[in-house]
């Protein structure tokens, strides 16, 4: 029997407060026989033996809290780096935006094009990333978050009542969606924003935004996954205005609770709405407004308690054996089709 595939997953161990995809994710791995999965720490990544590193946003590796620490993680990152060159460790990377994040130093800016420079493989979650010619790709869809959610049973949506729940940051565009809904007229209306702000900036923005309407209300924190059902499940839709969205876990998390959501009007989001019927994904183009809000709204009041979107091409029953497929090419790709022993150093 050959020996099992040895991946370095780019996170931690998943904590309480851990994104809801990746811990999903590593539970598929670490059931999925011929993969072996380790979590993401520096001595391992430079010490330990493994046959291929699978990363997912690599800029949370090059940042910290705090200068100091942000300089550190820099300078183990590029040995990081090194030790990927000269060893020939095949690299795999799940693309989920398409460019790098804005407000970049330029070390980090070098450092993550050089990590680029270094994927062998890459996993896209959807069908219309599209990726520079010559390079091989995977393409495994996010899965759904019903089974995740299933022990927090939501409550019943509130008539009128739009919804946003998630981090809040600039390119999301909530407090685009709050002045939308400050244009709307009429009490019928309501609007609850839940989620930990980017920066204490923000935080304000909103809470300023909105203590001048008293229909919308605000819960400016981490949500817990109960307090995020009550969000969404009281929502009749769930509005994510962002400014750029490619692949969105709100819009699936949303789906998973059965709650429809409007989004900005673009190929994926098309798709999206063809996958799981109408009308679940409603669309919006270009900045959203109030007649926006109220158009979509209209347009889902024929949902009724019964109702679910199709999630089918969303189960995450195969989604192991797709990224060990994924892993096992870019084995292949690096080594020309057998595993070389400079990426299996002991500790």
């Amino acid at each position: 029997m050959p020996e099992p595939v040895r991946v370095l997953a780019s996170f931690p161990r998943p904590r309480p407060t851990t994104n809801p995809y990746i811990v999903m994710l590593a539970q598929a791995l670490e059931r999925t026989p011929g993969l072996e999965l380790h979590y993401f720490s520096y001595r391992t990544a430079l010490l330990g033996r493994y046959d291929v590193f699978h990363a997912h946003w690599p800029e949370i590796l090059v940042d910290g809290h705090g200068p100091v620490k942000t300089a550190a993680r820099q300078a183990l990152f590029a040995l990081l780096l090194g030790r990927f060159a000269i060893t020939r460790t095949p690299v795999v990377r799940t693309v989920h935006n398409l460019a790098l994040p804005e407000g970049l130093s330029p070390v980090q800016r070098i450092l993550l094009l050089a990590f680029d420079h270094l994927t062998t493989h890459r996993i896209r979650l959807n069908t219309s990333t599209e990726l520079p010619p010559g390079q091989t790709v995977s393409t495994i869809p996010h899965g759904h978050y019903r089974d995740w959610f299933a022990a927090h049973p939501g409550p019943a949506p509130v008539p009128g009542r739009f919804g946003y729940a998630g981090l809040i940051r600039r390119y999301k565009g909530t407090e685009t969606l709050v002045q939308a809904f400050r244009d709307l007229d009429g009490e019928a209306w309501s609007l609850v924003v839940g989620g930990r702000p980017s920066s204490p900036e923000l935080a304000g923005t909103l809470t300023e935004a909105a203590a001048q309407d008293p229909r919308i209300s605000t819960r400016l924190a981490f949500l817990t996954d109960a307090e995020l059902v009550d969000v969404v499940g009281s929502s009749q839709l769930v509005v994510l205005p962002y400014r750029h969205m490619h692949n969105s876990g709100g819009a699936l998390t949303a789906l998973s609770l059965n709650r429809p959501v409007l989004v900005p009007d673009n190929t994926v989001n098309r798709r999206l709405a063809d996958e799981v019927g109408a009308p679940w994904v409603q669309l919006f183009d270009g900045e959203l407004t109030a007649a926006d809000l109220q158009r979509a709204s209209s347009a889902v009041q024929g949902l009724g308690a019964g109702d679910r979107p199709d999630l089918t091409g969303r189960d995450w029953s195969g989604a192991g054996q797709a990224h060990l497929a994924a892993f096992r090419e870019a084995i292949g790709l690096r080594s020309g089709g057998t595993r070389r022993t400079g990426s299996r150093r002991r500790r």
